[in-house]
């Protein structure tokens, strides 16, 4: 699913309205229609409802929805912010459509915010300087007030496309959004106004949609589940790839077993480890499947020579002594091929900037935002982070996974990927050396280093979503990942 910018979706209601043909407001209406079929999916009729308005197209949104909902059956009181005479044209055929049903429509200033569901319909995408002054302190009462916040396509005073300014910006517990979902969305910052949100299909035309260019775009199953592999029925474990995993040091063996674990529930026909000696009993009893490689120190420190793999592994677990650099440096000196990078060698490259030039093409860096922060210095939001990590991704040629909520995959060609899959709970300790060991897996069987990461980021939250509905997020550990990943394929297949 692409993600555009704001003036793009404009652009495409326009072109929608042009060509379909439509009039604006039977496609506002349509749009009403959306919101009001996920809205009643998810509330029951016994809930009180206010509607909060503006004058301009989210406002008659609002008032379309509200009016919708009052014919539903549904307990809704109406309150506008603003001028009615100053309206949009659409804003002022919705009030008398909605004022046709002898509905009292209030001011916000009279109105009282005690109630179970406030609908914020105040400002809608195009929105691009703060709301100040009387209407900053109205969306201060929506904030304050203990009522669930649905908003209508963005949360009022939120900016899509750039970092918000100021602090009058709603704090929604649910946003509805029309067709697309906006970049904002997407960034750790704005998760406090943004905590849950769904698209709803307005009838946007598709083909207008599909020849704007954008660099972002959010991974969902069709995708992965056209670019999983089906195994013939002669297939052996050569063809299903070989694979390196270079992990581990004195109390950190955890970390070797949880990444070998996954790259083996990822599909790998044969996998080594390379472990420091004292890990040799940890590994062979834990995971019986994995052939292992020793070096004679508590660290990493020789380079298995004399072998070739399909993919190779680095990082969890490994520590950053000096002779664990050489050993990472010698590597990386006779690799070719894309490689994973993770956890203490991301670490290491941090440590010892030279190494970042013998990094393969196309290889995959994993890092969480603090490793980002040691390998790329410090910012000032994240759409500044955002920049950053594809700056970084095509200076050097390689793919950046930052991994957060909704990781954001950056290629060698400026595009970003942001995935659809995963929750809080997978926010603990050894869930990044499971993701390294999937993204492995999968590059060892073939799959290019973009599909590894889009199909790795994907498979990794979705088995983190199964597993939580067992355990609950609090519940979770990396483990628990790793036990449904079979899980997470078998989802993936079905009807496909």
């Amino acid at each position: 699913m692409k993600i555009l910018s704001a003036s793009q979706i404009r652009l495409a209601d326009q072109f929608t309205i042009e060509n379909e043909p439509i009039s604006s407001i039977d496609l506002m209406e349509r749009a009403s229609e959306a919101f009001v079929s996920w809205f009643t999916g998810q509330f029951k009729k016994k809930d009180e409802v206010l509607a909060v308005c503006g004058t301009g197209n989210n406002g008659g949104d609002g008032l379309a929805i509200s009016r919708m909902l009052l014919a539903g059956g549904y307990k809704v009181k109406v309150a506008i912010a603003g001028d009615t005479a100053k309206g949009s044209e659409d804003f002022k055929t919705n009030l008398r459509r909605l004022e046709k049903l002898s509905v009292v429509v209030y001011d916000t200033s009279d109105t009282d915010f005690q109630t179970n569901i406030i609908i914020d319909a105040l400002f809608g995408s195009g929105l691009s300087r703060p709301v100040t002054g009387g209407l900053a302190d109205l969306i201060k009462k929506i904030n304050d007030s203990e009522a669930e916040v649905v908003a209508v396509d963005i949360p009022s005073g939120l900016y899509c496309d750039d970092p918000s300014k100021g602090d009058a910006i709603v704090e929604a517990d649910n946003v509805v959004t029309f067709q697309l979902p906006k970049l904002a969305f997407l960034l750790p910052e704005n998760g406090r106004f943004v905590k849950n949100w769904a698209t709803v299909d307005i009838g946007l035309n598709t083909e207008f949609i599909s020849s704007q260019d954008s660099n972002f775009q959010l991974i969902e199953l069709g995708l992965v589940r056209e670019k999983l592999k089906k195994r013939p029925k002669f297939f052996h474990k050569g063809q299903a790839g070989k694979a390196l995993l270079v992990t581990g040091s004195k109390g950190k063996m955890g970390a070797a077993v949880l990444c070998a674990k996954a790259c083996l529930r990822s599909g790998v026909g044969l996998l080594e480890v390379h472990i420091p000696e004292i890990g040799n009993t940890i590994l062979q009893t834990a995971v019986p499947e994995a052939m292992v490689l020793l070096d004679k120190d508590d660290v990493i420190s020789e380079t298995m020579d004399g072998q070739e793999y399909d993919a190779i592994g680095f990082g969890p677990g490994l520590g950053t002594e000096e002779q664990t650099y050489s050993a990472l440096r010698n590597y990386l000196e006779n690799q070719k091929t894309p490689v994973v990078i993770d956890a203490d060698a991301l670490n290491l490259i941090s440590l010892h900037p030279d190494l970042l030039n013998l990094i393969p093409p196309n290889s995959i860096l994993t890092p969480h935002p603090g490793e980002f922060k040691r390998l790329a210095g410090s910012w000032a939001d994240d759409f500044q982070r955002l920049k950053m990590q594809v700056d970084f991704s095509t200076r050097n040629k390689v793919i950046i996974i930052l991994k957060n909520a909704h990781s954001s995959i950056s290629l060698p060609n400026g595009s970003v990927f942001f995935n659809s899959t995963g929750n809080p709970g997978m926010a603990t300790g050894g869930s990044g050396d499971v993701l390294t060991g999937i993204i492995t897996g999968l590059l060892s069987q073939g799959y290019s280093p973009q599909d590894s990461s889009t199909m790795g980021v994907y498979i990794h939250g979705l088995a983190g979503d199964l597993a939580s509905k067992r355990s609950s997020e609090e519940g979770l550990i990396a483990s628990d990942i790793i036990e449904f990943l079979p899980n997470a394929f078998k989802k993936i297949r079905e009807n496909s």
